[in-house]
């Protein structure tokens, strides 16, 4: 396959490219703080949250990889490879956003948030792999730790919202009726519903894709001649053989994922019934309080994201990992002692740095060791890697939680805590052999 030469991008250049992230991502901050108190504002238990949220992993396994195949097997002059799908994607988001809190039941609720994920999964994988595909490996690390300050500014964004509009307005509500989702939530969503669509409009309107090789045009070509239903089934037969060709460092890499992603999923559900529990919040001041927390740990994201580059080049991704996923589990099994609102913050510094090499570190090393025209499929199945663990959680956690953790709140977000310590062990076995690409100790 004959590789075309990157341009070397400017800091400007690579910070355009990155901005249509804050949208993405301020819909999936909301996802983490807000919806979940929606389901309960519309009457959930607690044991059924995880069950819930099952829509972001079923989506996502299917979604993602899927159109990231089919990116890899688009070129259209004028739209580019991977920009039609995040535009489509986030459009499709932006208008669910609107839809969201205006949910007059439950199940509308969660209806909706099947809808969501598709969106937001159609907007993200490609865009991961849009990155790659316009930077030279040099420049890869700072790629995407910049998109990684941008999960934590678009995050950031969605918590700020929440806390400030729970303060300006959520006084009106005297009174939480089960049922019945207070109208101050509803702005947050509204602003997120405009931010979607504009930042991917700023990131596409600024930044042309490269064009395919002639060897890439010749096999994308080659693959709009065949029939529909063969067209149809080439995502799936692509899947297939990158599994069977992976790396074994994204095997190894999928158990850190495991744990990783499994406690992340533990530890935004249970958040808000934590506080209630601990403070003694009602709902509306516990995802308040929650939304504090969630922002403060993206205002560090957003403050190490590009300092990680550095270290990660002086001491080895690895190790930068490894040490910031034991800091993330190190925090959960603080917090539920904590019931100062302040004082709870200052582990969030530790989580902070966990989500931003979470963010950005794992892509940059598997970006350097998958083929170019393969990038696209490849980043989908390391999202299958996130959410196959979340998609397990959804299915057992609310037995565990029910049956085995006493249906407590704290213990939940303990067993979180343990989930990171195990993840941080497994992350310290990373390592990429000689054949497949250069070692990232």
């Amino acid at each position: 396959m004959g590789m075309i030469s990157k341009p070397r991008l400017s800091f400007w250049q690579i910070f355009n490219m990155n901005v249509g992230f804050l949208g993405i991502q301020y819909s999936f901050g909301l996802q983490q703080t807000a919806i979940n108190p929606i389901f309960l504002f519309l009457g959930a238990p607690e044991d059924m949250l995880p069950i819930l949220n099952i829509a972001g992993p079923v989506t996502g396994l299917i979604v993602q990889p899927i159109i990231g195949a089919m990116s890899d097997k688009t070129w259209s002059p004028r739209w580019g490879r991977r920009k039609p799908f995040f535009l489509i994607g986030a459009v499709l988001g932006s208008l669910c956003l609107f839809a969201f809190p205006l949910s007059p039941t439950l199940w509308f609720a969660v209806g909706l948030l099947w809808i969501l994920d598709v969106g937001n999964n159609m907007a993200m994988e490609p865009y991961r792999a849009f990155v790659g595909d316009k930077l030279p490996e040099k420049q890869l690390s700072l790629g995407y730790q910049m998109q990684s300050l941008f999960v934590g500014a678009g995050i950031l964004l969605a918590t700020l919202s929440i806390f400030l509009f729970q303060y300006l307005f959520g006084a009106e509500e005297v009174s939480e009726t089960v049922g019945t989702i207070p109208t101050w939530i509803y702005y947050s969503f509204f602003i997120g519903a405009i931010l979607s669509v504009t930042t991917i409009l700023w990131s596409v309107i600024k930044t042309p894709e490269i064009p395919p090789s002639d060897e890439e045009l010749l096999e994308i070509n080659k693959h709009k001649g065949l029939s529909f239903l063969e067209r149809f089934k080439m995502p799936f037969v692509e899947i297939s053989k990158a599994v069977k060709d992976m790396p074994k460092f994204m095997w190894k890499l999928s158990i850190v994922y495991l744990f990783q992603w499994y406690a992340l999923f533990v530890y935004w559900q249970f958040i808000v019934p934590l506080l209630r529990t601990t403070m003694g919040y009602d709902t509306s001041e516990a995802a308040a309080q929650s939304a504090k927390m969630s922002f403060t740990y993206n205002v560090v994201t957003m403050l190490v994201a590009l300092a990680l580059v550095p270290l990660t080049l002086r001491y080895g991704g690895k190790k930068i990992y490894a040490s910031s996923l034991l800091g993330t589990g190190l925090a959960l099994l603080i917090i539920p002692y904590i019931s100062d609102p302040y004082l709870i913050l200052v582990p969030m510094v530790l989580f902070g740095i966990g989500w931003a090499a979470m963010m950005g570190i794992p892509y940059t090393m598997v970006s350097k060791i998958v083929p170019q025209d393969r990038r696209g499929v490849y980043m989908g199945i390391l999202n299958m890697m996130i959410v196959i663990p979340m998609g397990i959680e959804t299915l057992t956690f609310g037995p565990i939680f029910k049956n085995l953790l006493g249906s407590n709140a704290i213990n939940a977000i303990l067993f979180g805590g343990i989930f990171f310590v195990i993840a941080a062990f497994f992350a310290m076995r990373l390592n990429v052999s000689k054949e497949e690409g250069p070692q990232i100790e």
